[in-house]
């Protein structure tokens, strides 16, 4: 059996987590705690780094206490501790990096640094009955919109991308517009539960192909994003007052509608049978929901993220250690620092024996 601690601060989500693992290699959550920022965000209308920062400094020792106790292991007990250390703010980051990186020292126990978006990637593996590799996966998140191929060796292939703004970050944007707080996906959703999402005729971003055509996987979320406020200033001008639910959900169903398509596609066009949904965003119910219909009518299987860790968790960071150690991972380096960007291909830098960065 493998027992790791995680630690996760990569953004505005101070977070520990315990986890085990037996011979099946399915992870255990043996204890998990977040302290969540959000109340605090939410006077500014986003995340300010400085705030999350001391917030971290604040929260995760406390976080660390209980989940060791609650778990009922020591350190001495545990294979390895592992927090995450790219991407994300890096004043954030560098909390769980050099907490982790001080017990690990101090306990003599190996130290993992994780990618974040791995950590996505894993945390479908926390859901009662998960999918075994090869998959796609769609990350749909506050930072990332992507879709990656995931194969039988671990080895990642990523197939389509967003080239502006991530979908969580449109969802931020467009709740601001309408004046319904942060963070922007769970008040929309709310807001749309009351609204007509055919009332507003808004477009479907596509990336434009140097030959010619558009790129069947890419997503674009920024000229929506504009639509958006082009309909929300007409309806000023003529002062009306805003249709908030209607304009709500009509931009939900056409982000759940781009993200669905072109996944699906996708996945049919590389013969993939099984399709992931992790990340933030797969938290919406609508979009949930219409991932799981159109997959059933394509002979697609879909699995989705348990909704406890799809946004940001020290748990999926646990499960993708444990992942790193059953495949054999050494160490990372104690000297290894933080990067606000990395590429997800280049997770496996993390292992090589030399710093990353």
């Amino acid at each position: 059996m493998h027992a790791v601690l995680a630690l996760e601060t990569s953004c505005d989500e101070s977070a520990a987590a315990v986890l085990s693992c037996g011979d099946d290699g399915r992870p255990e959550v043996l204890a998990s705690r977040i302290a969540s920022q959000v109340a605090e965000h939410a006077r500014w209308g986003g995340v300010v780094p400085e705030i999350a920062s001391r917030r971290h400094v604040e929260a995760l020792p406390g976080l660390i206490e209980a989940v060791l106790e609650e778990s009922g292991l020591a350190p001495r007990q545990l294979d390895a501790i592992a927090a995450t250390v790219t991407p994300g703010l890096a004043g954030a980051l560098m909390v769980a990096s050099v907490t982790g990186r001080t017990l690990a020292a101090l306990h003599q126990r190996p130290f993992l640094g994780i990618h974040h978006l791995e950590g996505h990637l894993a945390s479908v593996r926390l859901a009662d009955a998960s999918p075994e590799p090869p998959y796609l996966v769609l990350l749909v998140s506050g930072g990332h919109t992507e879709l990656i191929r995931v194969d039988v060796t671990g080895s990642m292939d990523r197939f389509g991308r967003s080239h502006d703004d991530a979908a969580g970050e449109a969802f931020d944007k467009v709740a601001r517009l309408l004046g319904l707080g942060y963070p922007g996906g769970p008040a929309i959703q709310k807001a749309a539960e009351g609204g007509d999402s055919q009332r507003f005729r808004l477009p479907k971003g596509r990336i434009s192909l140097p030959g010619g055509g558009f790129h069947p996987y890419d997503f674009s979320f920024s000229g929506l994003k504009t639509a958006m406020l082009r309909t929300v200033e007409a309806l000023q001008k003529v002062e009306q007052p805003l249709p908030v639910c209607d304009l709500a959900a009509s931009f939900e169903a056409v982000v759940a509608d781009v993200l669905v398509e072109r996944s699906l596609r996708c996945a049919q066009d590389h013969g993939i049978g099984e399709l992931v949904m992790v990340g933030g965003v797969a938290a919406n119910q609508r979009l949930r929901t219409l991932m799981q219909e159109r997959g059933r009518h394509l002979g697609v299987s879909v699995s989705i993220a348990p909704l406890a860790y799809c946004t940001d968790n020290a748990a999926m960071i646990g499960a993708a250690a444990l992942e790193r150690l059953r495949n054999g991972a050494c160490e990372t380096p104690l000297t290894t620092g933080v990067a606000a960007r990395c590429p997800l291909e280049d997770a496996s830098r993390l292992y090589q024996g030399q710093p990353a960065f």
